[in-house]
């Protein structure tokens, strides 16, 4: 009796899984990057865009659609309760994003993306800690805009603006 539940289970779990399709739609089309300036700031969006658009074979050094970006990192101090005790640094990160078709010459996407947080500051500049964090911010920054701006591209069209 034992085996015949089995057998009957493992039949019905066999029907389930060939009926189901875990097919993902990747876009087929290609982008290449212009220069991107900012020194440390901008080498680290163009590798992150790299890596995003290889790892999603939208990447090609030759395509005719070029994405143009600029990083822009803004930092400010603010205080969070009544006491004045605990001083917060914000770093507000701003990537404009720009998608040419180079043989038209026209522009598909114009797109800004913009994403802060702050962390507790140290009050004096001697502490490597602020560094540390602001550092670090930056770079979770720059990772998230990429990430949000590669969702954004694979529902673009290819359609110039008008």
């Amino acid at each position: 009796m034992f085996k015949i539940k089995l057998s009957i289970l493992l039949l019905v779990s066999l029907f389930f899984f060939s009926c189901t399709n875990n097919q993902v739609k990747l876009p087929s089309q290609k982008y290449s990057l212009a220069y991107i300036g900012g020194g440390f700031d901008g080498l680290l969006l163009k590798n992150y865009l790299v890596s995003y658009l290889k790892n999603l074979d939208m990447y090609d050094s030759n395509s005719d659609y070029e994405i143009r970006t600029n990083i822009n990192h803004n930092s400010n101090l603010f205080i969070t309760n009544i006491d004045n005790t605990s001083d917060r640094e914000r770093i507000n990160t701003q990537v404009s994003f720009q998608i040419m078709n180079t043989i038209a010459n026209c522009q598909i996407l114009n797109d800004e993306i913009s994403v802060s947080q702050f962390y507790i500051y140290a009050s004096s500049d001697k502490f490597l800690s602020n560094q540390i964090a602001a550092r670090e911010i930056k770079k979770n920054n720059t990772d998230a805009i990429v990430r949000q701006f590669i969702n954004k591209l694979k529902n673009i069209s290819d359609k110039c603006d008008d």
